[in-house]
């Protein structure tokens, strides 16, 4: 097929590189503009554009696909379809209808639990037992388009989001290929209203650590904002973020720490299993223990 791919960061490259290794004609790429980053603030390309830019792909990055201008080029490509994974700009009604098979989305939650910006972080924070991917013909709506294909998978226990980020990253590129190569097949299922939850984006408001909960709660905060933008707390006078841990058995006051990298909650406690002091590298307990001195409690 003749393909126009849409996507931005990390998580859409693989998708990207299943496209082409499929051997689907990409015939552009489009995605967010280069933007100021290291410490000279150069511009610089994100990962999909720079990895488009190694196979040799034209790129697109317009700041708006809402002119008259920006839907010509567009349907100039003469697309069979558009593949749109973690883009980032909205895609008016025009743009949605202008390739011959419309727009596909691959969205990380099974639709329609967990519609919008942070589906991934959200379904760890909420404990949520199992999550996946869906193929989703996209229409005007938030999340809303029926459904073509869908694939499930299992929240491990002590899986944070950087861990479950990657692995429907590269289950999204699999169930993409598939949904292509039998698009003619597929039966559009319309999402149903019973089930509706939203996935607000992450607010750094979220991100400290109240002790005061109970320890699954503590654990799926930490998990589910590991490795951005990170729980933390105070030790100290020092923040601290965590970025891995477990449930654990333990009873003290919220705070209290029981021992090693164990602390009490409002009810149980957690073990942190890896931490970044301010500053500093991540490290695995053992050896952030070795530094830092965490005293009788945090906060």
């Amino acid at each position: 097929m003749r393909v126009i791919f849409m996507g931005s960061p990390v998580f859409s490259v693989p998708v990207l590189n299943a496209l082409v290794d499929a051997g689907h004609e990409v015939v552009a790429v489009y995605s967010q503009p280069p933007r100021p980053a290291g410490r000279g603030k150069k511009e610089r390309p994100g990962p999909v554009h720079a990895r488009a830019l190694e196979l040799g792909l034209p790129v697109f990055t317009p700041v708006s696909l809402k002119s008259g201008e920006a839907l010509e080029v567009f349907q100039s490509h003469k697309a069979d379809v558009a593949v749109v994974v973690a883009y980032g700009l909205l895609l008016p009604q025009v743009i949605l209808d202008a390739p011959k098979h419309g727009c596909l989305n691959i969205h990380a939650s099974l639709l329609p639990r967990w519609r919008g910006a942070a589906p991934i972080h959200r379904a760890i924070m909420a404990g949520d037992q199992k999550t996946g991917v869906c193929i989703m013909q996209m229409e005007a709506g938030l999340d809303t388009g029926p459904v073509l294909l869908q694939r499930e998978v299992a929240i491990e226990s002590e899986e944070t989001t950087g861990q479950l980020h990657d692995r429907l990253s590269e289950l999204g590129a699999v169930a993409i290929v598939e949904a292509l190569g039998r698009l003619d097949k597929l039966e559009p299922a319309v999402q149903p209203e019973d089930g509706v939850t939203y996935a607000a984006k992450i607010d750094k408001s979220e991100a400290r650590v109240d002790w005061s909960r109970t320890a699954p709660e503590v654990d799926r905060l930490i998990r589910g904002l590991s490795p951005f933008p990170g729980a933390w707390c105070m030790v100290g006078e020092e923040r601290v973020k965590f970025l891995g841990c477990r449930v654990v058995h333990g009873q003290g006051d919220p705070g209290q720490v029981l021992g090693g990298f164990t602390i009490a909650c409002g009810d149980g406690a957690v073990e942190i299993t890896r931490a970044q002091r301010a500053g500093k590298r991540a490290m695995d307990s053992v050896e952030i223990l070795q530094g830092l001195d965490l005293g009788k409690s945090i906060s």
